[in-house]
């Protein structure tokens, strides 16, 4: 069995993309593919310097994927090719 790939979804409060992006993910039909974790970069300094206004960011395993928007079917892509 493989190990599932994992998405960090960087976000913060108020961000609309954001709100546009995990609603892309839940269109995807992936769930139970991946493993999830969601940051909220204003707990971090060092988050906030890096990503201020640049969020959503998405990485699926540690590696860049999406910033700002994606498609559900864009997303599925990322995650089937990572199985």
């Amino acid at each position: 069995m493989s190990v599932k790939p994992h998405v960090l979804f960087y976000t913060k409060p108020g961000c609309h993309l954001c709100e546009e992006a995990r609603a892309e993910l839940a269109r995807s039909g992936c769930e139970g593919l991946y493993t999830f974790e969601e940051v909220d970069i204003l707990s971090d300094p060092e988050l906030t310097r890096r990503y201020g206004w640049d969020v959503p960011v998405i990485l699926i395993d540690g590696a860049h994927a999406f910033k700002h928007r994606l498609t559900a079917e864009e997303f599925r892509k990322a995650i089937r090719s990572r199985q």
